[in-house]
């Protein structure tokens, strides 16, 4: 709906500027109707149909940034939840951080509510995607997380280092404060997310390396204290292990 319109907009300023330059040649003489505010009346229009494709191509894209992010979320739920499966609840980070994904999904969910947009996640059960690309990429992310438990952080840390890249691209797309604010909230616990796995790689003898993000933003990360990202309360906020402030399976 929104394309059509901007459509319509922009073939209107289209008309509206070629009434105003044939008004502006016409030999209604100096100071006739047909002179006055005829190049003025000319700019206004073109600079309100620029706004108008800027404005719809911003809104076009925010629209397909959050319904890539609504099941980015739920990729990184489904993958922790298999991963918890294979690995048990005795390395609780994989419990605990597929917890604050569903609370990342439900606060993504709100906007595409309050936007009219149709959610993407038909299916809740884990593995279930409508995006092809995110079904192929669960399929994956999940077998190269069985033979190993540090194979299994490692894939972790690496969805979370998607998220933090992929949310920063984000926000250039859209000025709402709300969508804003929950980028901002989103991103802070992915650096949690991360904090966390990158702490159980090491004490269980892996290591990582940034494959999204720049080095340089990884290594601030792990050498920055556990934060405080005004999500709430719930159950990511269990789990005691070698992440940093001894939440090694927090997430806020």
């Amino acid at each position: 709906m929104r394309s059509r319109c901007s459509t319509c907009l922009g073939a209107l300023a289209i008309i509206l500027l070629g009434g105003a330059c044939a008004n502006a040649a016409s030999p209604g003489g100096q100071g006739g109707p047909g002179d006055v505010g005829g190049d003025a009346l000319a700019a206004d229009v073109t600079a309100e149909g620029a706004d108008t494709v800027a404005v719809a191509a911003a809104t076009s894209a925010q629209e397909k940034d959050l319904l890539r992010l609504r099941e980015e979320e739920k990729l990184a739920r489904d993958v922790y939840l298999s991963l918890r499966d294979r690995w048990g609840t005795s390395v609780p980070v994989f419990d605990n951080i597929s917890g604050s994904e569903q609370t990342h999904m439900d606060r993504v969910a709100t906007h595409l509510t309050a936007l009219g947009i149709p959610d993407p996640v038909t299916d809740p059960a884990v593995g279930a995607f409508t995006d092809p690309e995110l079904k192929a990429l669960y399929t994956q992310l999940v077998a190269s997380g069985q033979p190993s438990l540090v194979a299994a952080l490692t894939v972790g840390a690496t969805i979370e280092d998607l998220d933090i890249h992929d949310i920063e691209a984000m926000r250039a797309n859209t000025t709402d404060p709300a969508i804003l604010a929950t980028y901002a909230a989103l991103e802070c616990g992915s650096r949690n997310h991360m904090r966390a796995f990158y702490g159980f790689l090491t004490a269980n003898g892996g290591s990582y390396r940034a494959q999204f993000i720049t080095q340089a933003e990884l290594d601030a990360i792990i050498a920055g204290a556990h934060e405080q990202c005004g999500m709430g309360t719930g159950p990511g906020r269990r789990g005691m292990g070698p992440g940093r402030g001894g939440r090694g399976g927090g997430w806020r």
